[in-house]
């Protein structure tokens, strides 16, 4: 009864006429940048940032959910109708979405991709629902120790789940954190790693590094493409039959758990998911030779595994407060900015935020069904738009964005430096989440460290008389173990492959 009594009081905080309001917003803009290349759903959500100063908590919160699992649903529109994935989520969704158009059943896949993205948000918003007050009971037990040795896990699992070499991904790791613990010292006064520039005695804005690593980054990779034509294919039915609809029952459902499961771990579980979900529907079909040339599971399996993969990535920073890739890092800073700090006790001190925020979800996933389906037509006529008239508006908003959240101009030349610096990394190889996973989760082991050495008076032994901490640190030497051996990295390889 507490569980439907709470999904009632979500309902209606959500259903209020100003969270309806921008719950559509943050959708309808979410599936324009999972539409458009060039702009994520992290640089978008930083840029709004500033907007969420000036709108209730629940409100802000919503809107910026619905950008994230909008984006997750406009990527699967251009992945399926033109071949170009808006999202890297959608990436495996181009597979067999794209055949499926070319033989007229773009519209089929289309409204498969949307039933199953509807079923497993629903099915994930039911799981952070359930599972989410014990989470947070068992979250109040943590003290500094146990939120130092869990942030450990989230890193290491982050190096699991990022792609190319482990080595890469610890380098993004440490330059993120030494990013992060630019400026003040929490314990002193003294200024560090500011090399003089008195500027970054209050650290580096955590918008700039999104936005630069995120926006111009994407910006600069596109900007080097050839121009692609984009051509509209036929869309013969709108609605799948009867025969599809069956076949994808049970990709939908796998996809599902399986999303729902690798959603919570740090790094890239969503993305991970949906190519995981591929896999699995290959895997076990008796026609395997169908994927790649237009298999209706090849399209239903990644789209609702990515689309609750999205959902329940919200679980760890809603009960821990610990943030699991870097859209739940800029949630993360969103909550800050209206002073909550996220973990078990927004729960009990914010229920009615944290139940509105889940009952937007299903909301936000009902406008998407609705919404998007007869808007197919104007994203076509969107993506046919040169990019080069593009590129110019979207980089004037990132400055705005950037520019309008502490008022300096240095926070705007950090993100112009650190998009080519991203730019110059994934030229050599290395991923930018790992970086600002880094660069949220340094400063918090760092003071989580601290304090856990205060309290046991310099004893690092504490770290492993706590039977959480233990534990913790037991699963985080287990995973680095098992990502040694020669079968896990080459399984590692090909799963975490994106073309």
């Amino acid at each position: 009864m507490d569980l439907l009594s709470h999904i009632g009081m979500g309902l209606q905080v959500a259903a209020l006429p100003e969270n309806l309001l921008f719950c559509f917003i943050g959708v309808l803009m979410g599936t324009l940048i999972g539409v458009l290349p060039g702009i994520g759903a992290v640089a978008t959500m930083a840029m709004l940032l500033p907007i969420t100063f000036h709108l209730p908590p629940a409100t802000s919160l919503i809107m910026l959910a619905g950008i994230y699992y909008g984006a997750q649903y406009g990527g699967s529109t251009t992945a399926i109708l033109v071949n170009l994935p808006g999202e890297a989520n959608s990436v495996a969704t181009t597979l067999d979405g794209y055949a499926m158009a070319q033989r007229g059943r773009g519209g089929a896949a289309l409204a498969i991709a949307a039933i199953g993205s509807f079923v497993a948000g629903t099915v994930a918003t039911l799981l952070i629902a359930a599972f989410g007050p014990g989470m947070a009971s068992l979250a109040l037990q943590f003290g500094p120790v146990e939120y130092f040795s869990l942030m450990l896990l989230g890193l290491v699992c982050s190096i699991v789940l990022a792609n190319g070499s482990v080595f890469k991904a610890i380098t993004m790791i440490v330059l993120g954190m030494f990013l992060g613990l630019v400026g003040a010292d929490a314990n002193s006064p003294m200024p560090r790693l500011t090399f003089g520039a008195m500027e970054l005695a209050d650290g580096i804005d955590f918008v700039a590094v999104a936005v630069g690593l995120f926006g111009l980054t994407e910006i600069m990779l596109n900007l080097e493409q050839k121009p692609r034509e984009v051509k509209a294919v036929p869309m013969h039915e709108l609605l799948p039959t009867r025969e599809e609809l069956q076949a994808s029952i049970g990709p939908i459902l796998r996809g599902t758990l399986l999303g729902s499961l690798l959603g919570v771990l740090p790094g890239g579980g969503a993305l991970l998911a949906s190519f995981g979900a591929y896999a699995l529907e290959k895997k076990i079909s008796r026609t395997p030779q169908r994927f790649g040339h237009g298999a209706v599971e090849g399209v239903a399996a990644p789209e609702a595994a990515n689309n609750a993969g999205a959902q329940t990535s919200f679980i760890p920073l809603l009960t821990l407060g610990v943030p699991s890739n870097a859209i739940m890092a800029v949630m993360a800073g969103a909550m800050t900015i209206q002073g909550i700090v996220p973990g078990p006790q927004v729960m009990t001190e914010h229920a009615t935020l944290f139940w509105g925020m889940i009952a937007s979800m299903w909301i936000g996933n009902l406008m998407l069904v609705v919404l998007n389906l007869p808007l197919v037509g104007l994203w076509v006529k969107l993506l046919q738009v040169p990019y080069r008239l593009l590129y110019p508006a979207i980089v004037f908003f990132c400055a705005i964005g950037i520019y309008s959240i502490n008022n300096r101009a240095l926070d705007v030349y950090l993100a112009v430096g650190i998009g080519v610096l991203g730019y110059l990394m994934i030229k050599l190889g290395f991923e930018a989440t790992p970086l600002v996973l880094g660069f949220v989760l340094g400063p918090m082991m760092e003071e989580n460290f601290k304090r856990a050495m205060l309290l046991s008076g310099g004893d690092a032994g504490t770290f492993i008389e706590r039977p959480i901490s233990t534990g913790l640190l037991l699963a985080a030497l287990i995973v680095l173990t098992a990502m040694l051996l020669p079968s896990v990295k080459r399984t590692r390889a090909v799963a975490l492959k994106e073309d």
